[in-house]
């Protein structure tokens, strides 16, 4: 529960509100850059002899780079939101100890939740897992995927425990 509150105190819903933002921008900013490609030519309006005029090199290059934009950027902003994410749960388990002054009690918690081989639900999907402390899905754990991705909300378990720890010396 203090973990929770610390998350409330951190304002880390304004944040992660801010982050979303910022990840639809770099996806807008990268489709607003093809479409502006794309009419600048004038679409598919123009005649054929019209496009073959100058600057064939450079709309080649803008559309290269806008496809490369297209697919990378909205990764990279991902990646992004999720490492920020990371870093709001390591700071509110450290709010939690300084609400509760009891950073073994906390990492004692983080434990038995990491080693319980059955998770109550069996409903949960990628869309949810998120929501949960400890990840959900059965699937991730019988195939002994890393769970330290970059794509994941949430650290791994055991270097929250280590953080907690270390706070305990």
């Amino acid at each position: 529960m203090a973990h929770e509150l610390a998350h409330v105190r951190h304002y880390d819903t304004r944040f992660a509100m801010l982050m979303a933002t910022m990840a639809g921008l770099i996806v807008f900013a990268c489709d607003a850059f093809w479409r502006i490609i794309w009419y600048s030519r004038g679409g598919s309006r123009r005649s054929s002899s019209d496009k073959e005029g100058g600057g064939g090199v450079l709309i080649i290059v803008l559309i290269v780079l806008a496809v490369l934009l297209a697919i990378i950027a909205p990764i990279v902003a991902r990646m992004i939101q999720m490492a920020y994410s990371r870093q709001r749960e390591y700071l509110a388990d450290a709010g939690a100890v300084e609400l509760t002054r009891n950073p073994l009690g906390l990492a004692a918690a983080l434990q038995k939740l990491g080693d319980d081989d059955e998770p109550l639900v069996d409903t949960a999907n990628r869309g949810t897992a998120h929501m949960y402390i400890v990840n959900p899905l059965r699937k991730m754990r019988d195939a002994g995927q890393s769970l330290n991705t970059m794509f994941l909300s949430h650290p791994p378990v055991k270097e929250r425990i280590a953080r907690l720890l270390a706070l305990a010396r």
